[in-house]
């Protein structure tokens, strides 16, 4: 696992052992996917349960994307199908035993099982196979560790490993059974190895969790600070790899590091924008989602989610150009559920569907007519970050979000008053100044955010509120 000891000035060496160990390594993929109950209809799932959205063809290609994103050696790929998970091994006795002649006819090294094992079935396969064995989460993990760029990043990777880690230090190694002889802080006497394993990994995550409050009350005096200032927030969110950091470098004119690979983005990231009229806003890249991702791993990056959750406008980005499209926005809005945002809403959520220069002519026809059929609110901005197509569009669309929620006020002041603009300048959005009188006054048009009104008010009582809720734009 590379975890936050990789974080430092030697990360560079120890990411490049990291891929040359993984590029020696032959994986094979294996996709135990559970089949549909007899009598189920398609698309709906047993009680308490949620159906599978993605046909295994799909599953099995994310897997094989997964394990790409670590550089590993794909010897191959198989989807297994299930009717229930076996307690021992997860899968049934004969392809267990099938599996193991492939692992030593194509000399693998490891296997990737995209579900979640338990610590016994992981130790049982292994044993079986003769290989190291990782399921989706341990993947997942080692993505992380390898992706995190900051010191929050690592601390917030190393916490989800040791939590991961503490959940299979559970019978998962026979020398845990040892007894061992109490010394110092060490553990008293008598004392399991296990139980002396178990303890090491809660004190360093308490040390972890006491860091990470730190960072995060630092992350809280950030945006505070930014909403001191008059600049609204815009976060990407999307599925991985549907190409937001490219968008956010076209946006920016940034270099956040950006390919096509799964997560690419793990710490998040800010930057200024300049919208169409001049105003200025701050666009936050964060962590893309994925399905099943395990909770431990939302919990440990719920940093970056909270730029979502604070943000004016939100801009899910979708890789238009994939056939699991409409499944990954599903994945997307049912974690944005989970926070507390109605993705409903689209005076706040605007659609942007990325790689339109990966269209066909044909497939670009029928988006143009599909577009053209939703209602004005409900359109998407269909962009190319590539190539920048759609993104004057996009940038009228994300003003347009912000002007709904601020109010606009015509403000006169005296031109020998050279103090009374500043908070104007400061705390609002000076939308047009214009000199009258032959310079004796100037006339302010503004827009300031809701709760800054009341104090608006207060300093300029003359302020009048418009009911237009934008200029037209130049």
């Amino acid at each position: 696992m590379s975890g936050p000891g990789a974080w430092g000035k030697d990360r560079p060496s120890r990411e490049a052992a990291e891929r040359a160990v993984a590029a020696r390594t032959r994986t094979l993929v294996i996709g135990p996917y559970l089949t549909r109950p007899k009598g189920e209809a398609a698309g709906q799932g047993r009680a308490g349960a949620s159906p599978p959205r993605r046909p295994p063809e799909a599953r099995i290609a994310e897997a094989h994307g997964l394990a790409l994103a670590i550089d590993l050696d794909i010897a191959g790929e198989m989807i297994v199908p299930i009717s229930a998970p076996r307690p021992a091994t997860y899968l049934g006795r004969g392809k267990v035993e099938e599996i193991a002649g492939i692992v030593a006819a194509e000399d693998v090294g490891l296997v990737v099982m995209d579900c979640a094992l338990s610590p016994g079935q992981q130790r049982n396969l292994e044993k079986a196979w003769g290989t190291k064995v990782i399921d989706r989460t341990g993947l997942i993990l080692e993505i992380f560790g390898r992706r995190a760029r900051t010191r929050e990043g690592a601390l917030q990777v190393e916490l989800a490993h040791l939590a991961y880690q503490k959940s299979r230090l559970v019978r998962s190694w026979t020398h845990l059974e040892r007894q061992r002889g109490g010394f110092g802080f060490l553990g008293g006497p008598g004392e399991t190895q296990i139980e002396a394993d178990r303890r090491l990994i809660q004190e360093r995550m308490r040390r972890i969790e006491r860091d990470l409050e730190g960072v995060k009350q630092t992350r809280t005096l950030h945006r505070a600070s930014r909403r001191r200032v008059p600049y609204p927030i815009v976060a990407l969110v999307g599925y991985t790899n549907a190409g937001k950091s490219t968008l956010f470098n076209r946006l920016t004119a940034a270099e956040v590091f950006a390919e096509n690979l799964l997560f690419a983005t793990l710490d998040p990231t800010s930057r200024a924008i300049r919208l169409p009229h001049g105003a200025t806003a701050i666009l936050s890249d964060t962590v893309g989602f994925v399905s099943e991702l395990p909770t431990m791993l939302v919990a440990a990056f719920r940093a970056t989610l909270e730029d979502v959750v604070e943000a004016d406008v939100l801009l899910h980005v979708r890789d238009i150009s994939g056939v699991e499209t409409e499944a990954e926005a599903a994945d997307v809005e049912e974690v944005l559920g989970q926070l507390g945002i109605d993705t409903h809403d689209r005076s706040r959520l605007i659609e942007v569907w990325n790689k339109a220069d990966l269209l066909s002519p044909g497939d670009r026809e029928r988006l143009a007519a599909t577009i053209a059929r939703m209602p004005p609110e409900r359109r998407p901005s269909l962009v190319s970050a590539v190539t920048g197509e759609g993104i004057p569009d996009l940038l009228a669309g994300i003003e347009q979000a912000v002007a709904r929620g601020r109010a606009l006020f015509e403000i006169v002041l005296e031109a020998s008053d050279g103090a009374a603009p500043n908070w104007l300048y400061e705390e609002a959005e000076i939308i047009r100044r214009e000199e009258e009188g032959e310079g004796a006054s100037i006339r302010l048009l503004v827009r300031i955010a809701p709760e800054k009104e009341p104090r608006l008010l207060s300093r300029y009582p003359g302020a009048r509120r418009l009911e237009q809720a934008a200029p037209p734009l130049p």
